[in-house]
């Protein structure tokens, strides 16, 4: 399984962004999805995590109710929905592909990154 993180870029403290991760291999739909990000300095850190079937999700406390895990099967894309962007989920964001969780040894595939910056 390749994936490609798309979507992020420079906003404004309150303002939406939306990720999207697209992947190769028809093995997409057995995987789960997990979100993480990476602030200059800092560890990579466990964001959403979303089921192979989608019908789980997982979020860090930082992002709950805030930002929205979704799949698409048919589409082989996963996206995350991010509302109300703070300076501190300032970071690159990377989507990975595994057995699921928290961790970051619950993923074997990972894509490359994507910036997002957030402004006050």
């Amino acid at each position: 399984v390749q994936l490609q993180a798309s979507g992020g870029g420079l906003v404004q403290a309150g303002d939406s962004l939306r990720l999207s991760c697209a992947t190769s291999g028809r093995t997409f739909s057995s995987y789960s999805i997990g979100w993480f990000r990476q602030a200059p300095g800092k560890a990579r850190r466990f964001v959403a995590a979303i089921s192979a079937r989608g019908l789980g999700t997982d979020y860090a406390d930082s992002v709950k109710g805030r930002f929205t895990i979704s799949r698409d099967n048919a589409k082989d894309t996963v996206f995350l929905q991010m509302n109300s962007l703070e300076v501190d989920d300032t970071a690159v964001y990377y989507c990975a592909a595994g057995s699921g969780g928290w961790s970051l040894t619950g993923y074997v595939h990972w894509g490359q990154g994507t910036q997002v910056t957030v402004s006050s």
